[in-house]
């Protein structure tokens, strides 16, 4: 069964609304959940996903806003935190550590920490029993593929192209999906440009894809209610589910 890790930013609109959409996700057949950590400079999203992030900050997100959403959410989906490495940075990385350990999360997403830095951290990580996500980029070669991949932990992420999420590009990954299979057996997904129209493309050969443009879109979309926004995001993930598995 191919998966589905669907992405969310954390607190927005509120707090309840969050814990609201994970259900709804749970129910929906998402098998893992990214919650974003919201930040001013996400350098590695799209305009959908930022504008997410800016009006989070607005709103006043808090960290500990973060932190009571996985402890709700932890127990139901497998959850991982995605965020970029300044507020680890700032507030450390055992704080860090010690607090996705309380909550119960399984690991971190930080598209901005390149490999080779990012290794002591998930060393770190490890002795807790926490991953750090590894990212392979379809422009990296056979020889950093098999580096990077050879102890990735919880799963391997796959940009599906090189540039921004929400894109719509697209690019043979086969040869990448290969060269990643032949030196990890870690599961494979596939993120970055995934929606309903492109999920069953993109999965092919993978272990699953990781959806997050299109559910934040329904998010900011001002015209929906909140239970509109709920049902509309569950229902989108119950179609991606489902072309992946057809």
């Amino acid at each position: 069964m191919k998966q589905l890790v669907a992405y969310i930013t954390a607190g927005y609109p509120d707090k309840n609304f969050s814990l609201d959409l994970v259900l709804a996700l749970k129910d929906a057949g998402v098998d893992k959940l990214e919650l974003g950590i919201p930040f001013s400079d996400p350098v590695a999203d799209g305009p959908i996903i930022e504008q997410a992030n800016l009006q989070s900050l607005n709103n006043g997100f808090k960290m500990q806003t973060l932190f009571d959403i996985s402890s709700t959410a932890a127990p139901l989906l497998e959850t991982y935190w995605m965020g970029y490495f300044n507020p680890f940075y700032h507030k450390g990385m055992d704080f860090f550590i010690q607090q996705a350990t309380q909550s119960g999360v399984k690991g971190f997403i930080i598209p901005d920490l390149p490999h080779e830095e990012a290794l002591p951290y998930a060393s770190l990580m490890q002795q807790q029993g926490l991953s750090l996500v590894s990212f392979v980029a379809p422009t990296d070669s056979k020889e950093r593929i098999a580096h990077i991949v050879k102890d990735a932990k919880g799963f391997i992420y796959l940009v599906a192209y090189a540039g921004i999420t929400g894109a719509h590009a697209s690019e043979d990954l086969s040869q990448t999906i290969a060269q990643i299979k032949a030196h990890s057996q870690t599961p494979l997904f596939v993120g970055f440009g995934v929606n309903e129209k492109t999920a069953k493309e993109r999965v092919r050969g993978a272990d699953g894809v990781i959806v997050g443009s299109a559910f934040v879109e329904i998010l900011l979309n001002d015209a929906l209610s909140y239970s509109d926004k709920i049902s509309s995001i569950a229902q989108k993930a119950k179609i991606i589910k489902e072309k992946i598995n057809a």
